[in-house]
């Protein structure tokens, strides 16, 4: 299971419901900042979600309104010393400006209290361990060399426990050997194979974010099956135009790029403030019945096929939907 956390969900500038780009994607204990627009430490204070293990930063691309907010959410957790260090990851492109924003004005001239460490990163596998992994893939937007970024559970056998309990298997070590694969010798001497316990392959979880995209078709292959998908939705249709332009999508493009690709669930962000959220929204689903419309501070816990909204953390904030 995945949890997903909108702290901005505004295209380009901050409108008064909507700051800029940022979300938090947590799975279990970890937890990853995926863009950081101008005001984001803000958001995550009143948010309830607080900074602690928020050390890994990733960068879809290197436009002001994904990555400005670093400037000041570095520099406040490094006067903090709350973490003994933070990874940036993103396109070699994107951390030359980053480099540029920390290294040349908040940190100009000083060594940070904290290792902040700016990694460069290929289409690939970026974090793995055992429960899941991450893999950036490559984006189209305005030759920006964006990234987005795929998480995955690994699959697994659940475990039966009403065939443990009549092959008489006691509570213990013995148990958690079965799960991990391995075969057990009981205390009476039986020996027991994980075949005997384990119900057929449960695939993982499958999310992406796409951040900021002309085109989709170059996603199929990555993002094929998803059960959710947070995609940009800058444009509505009747200007489509000026979404080529400037290398975005519309509600229309996003809609259709869920139903050609088997993706579940869609989560729209990056609104422009020249649309109302409901016309948004009527716009996809015309396309695709299966979509929400992110708001600042939506939290949704996503499962096999489902995407659950939860309820904030913080009680310090209400939704309005923008006029």
């Amino acid at each position: 299971m995945f949890q997903i956390t909108f702290l901005g969900t505004s295209a380009s500038a901050p409108s008064f419901h909507r700051g800029l780009s940022s979300q938090v994607i947590q799975h279990n204990e970890h937890r990853f900042l995926v863009d950081c627009g101008e005001g984001t430490q803000r958001q995550i204070l009143r948010s309830g979600l607080g900074f602690k293990g928020l050390n890994r930063i990733l960068i879809t691309h290197s436009h002001l309104d994904h990555i400005l907010g670093l400037g000041g959410l570095v520099s406040t957790l490094a006067r903090w010393e709350t973490m003994d260090e933070m990874v940036i990851m993103g396109s070699a492109r994107t951390l030359e400006r980053i480099d540029d924003l920390l290294f040349k004005v908040v940190f100009r001239g000083v060594r940070p209290p904290i290792d902040v460490r700016l990694e460069a990163i290929s289409p690939g596998v970026i974090f793995t361990n055992k429960d899941f992994s991450v893999s950036a893939f490559d984006v189209t937007h305005r030759g920006a060399a964006s990234l987005g970024y795929l998480f995955e559970e690994a699959s697994r056998r659940p475990f039966l426990t009403d065939k443990a309990d009549k092959l008489n298997i006691p509570p213990g070590p013995w148990r958690g050997q079965l799960v991990r694969g391995q075969v057990v010798t009981l205390p009476d001497r039986r020996e027991i194979q994980p075949d005997d316990v384990l119900g057929p392959v449960r695939e993982g979880v499958r999310i992406a974010l796409v951040g900021d995209t002309g085109r989709t078709d170059n996603l199929l292959p990555y993002l094929r099956g998803l059960d959710a998908l947070v995609v940009e939705s800058t444009y509505l249709e009747s200007e489509i135009e000026m979404a080529r332009q400037f290398g975005h999508l519309t509600a229309q493009q996003a809609a259709s790029f869920a139903t050609d690709a088997d993706i579940k669930h869609l989560i729209l962000t990056h609104l422009s403030r020249r649309y109302r959220e409901r016309d948004v929204l009527t716009e996809a689903r015309a396309n695709f019945n299966n979509v929400r419309v992110a708001r600042d501070f939506d939290s949704y816990e996503i499962r096999r096929g489902e995407c659950k909204r939860m309820e904030p953390v913080s009680k310090n904030f209400h939704h309005r939907e923008e006029n």
